[in-house]
């Protein structure tokens, strides 16, 4: 009936291929993630709301759920 929404999501590093689970803010999109295998401040690509939707196997929960991103195409430089 109602969809789960998955708050966890694997990052992958598309400088050095390192992979991460992480859990998802629900409150809050996450524009920065710093990879543990080389250092890589990753951010989010051009269209997508947060480092999960651009490098994770899940997107995050509002995009998950169809609100749309808390971003709302605000993401800071």
């Amino acid at each position: 009936m109602s969809n789960k929404i998955v708050l966890e999501s694997t990052i992958t590093c598309p400088e050095c291929g390192h992979s991460k689970m992480e859990s998802m803010p629900t409150d809050a999109c996450q524009w920065f993630y710093e990879c543990e295998g080389c250092s890589t401040l990753l951010k989010p690509l051009p269209g997508d709301c947060c480092v999960y939707c651009s490098y994770g196997t899940v997107p995050c929960p509002p995009i998950q759920e169809g609100t749309g991103c808390c971003s709302s195409n605000n993401t800071p430089d």
